[in-house]
């Protein structure tokens, strides 16, 4: 009975730091059109701050704040650099974002190697929880991440920023139409999401190994997230997060992650068959 709630805990951990990964990977594509490659290495660069300011004496609790302000700085130079000479050519958008996705890891990987790196949990007691002990850092993440994905629905559902931003996602030469500048609201949507997703990478730097391929554990899940979800609907993202964080943690507590990854992918691929737009997403976002 421990092992399982020990597991419940783990997958809800899991669960919600991938709505935070998936939730700036959505708000870049429903909004932009930009299916964002590097949208993993956001989350390795977040990680990797973690890294730097241990190495320098700093600790983890400056890079919690450093992570999504540097990563969100990253993003809005690759947007204003690369990605806002693309928009409308989805399939260039793709395979710039790739390259810098290559670009990311190889200089991760001449600055810091290729092997994992550890960072110790700044709070590495333990709490009781149902009976059980637990890591009180892993509490301390879901919290994070609760409050993270309140305020995300806060910004884009009560505030001026987010009824400009759904107006974009629904009709963006309508919303041009009525004034909206949409180039300063891609720029900014652009850079929140590389700014979640660097802070996810920090908060799950001490509890994995960080190494050039980590963002790819959470990339491919996030946007299998989206798409069983549904584009343009944050209510989207955290159903297919649920469905598809759960459904991991579930297959890989009963048989083995590489099961569970079948398992996700076959489920995921019959949903979009049967469902193109996704649980909650409209037939046309246009």
């Amino acid at each position: 009975m421990a092992d399982l709630i020990i597991q419940i805990l783990n997958g809800l951990n899991f669960v919600l730091v991938l709505i935070m990964v998936a939730m700036g990977l959505m708000i870049i594509f429903g909004l932009m059109n930009v299916i964002n490659m590097a949208h993993g290495e956001f989350f390795l660069l977040g990680a990797y701050t973690v890294v730097v300011t241990n190495q320098i004496g700093l600790g983890f609790w400056p890079a919690l704040v450093l992570a999504p302000l540097a990563v969100g700085l990253i993003g809005m130079f690759i947007e204003y650099v690369c990605i806002r000479h693309l928009y409308q050519r989805p399939l260039d958008t793709i395979l710039a974002t790739w390259g810098v996705s290559l670009a990311i890891k190889q200089l991760i990987i001449i600055f810091f190697g290729p092997a994992g790196l550890t960072v110790s949990p700044p709070l590495p007691w333990m709490i009781s929880v149902a009976g059980i002990n637990y890591p009180a850092y892993r509490l301390f993440i879901m919290t994070v991440a609760l409050i993270i994905i309140a305020f995300t629905f806060y910004i884009f559902l009560r505030t001026d920023f987010g009824l400009g931003a759904r107006a974009v996602i629904a009709n963006r030469d309508m919303a041009a139409t009525l004034g909206i500048d949409t180039r300063r609201m891609y720029r900014t949507t652009f850079t929140f999401g590389a700014a979640l997703a660097g802070l996810a990478g920090a908060v799950m730097a001490p509890i994995m190994s960080c190494d050039p391929q980590m963002g790819l554990g959470f990339f491919i899940p996030a946007f299998l997230s989206i798409l069983v979800g549904g584009t343009g609907t944050l209510y989207g993202v955290l159903a297919g997060g649920a469905i598809v964080g759960g459904g991991d943690s579930l297959f890989s507590y009963h048989y083995s992650p590489v099961i569970a990854q079948v398992v996700i992918f076959s489920l995921a691929i019959v949903l979009i068959r049967i469902r193109p737009q996704g649980l909650l997403g409209a037939r046309n976002n246009e």
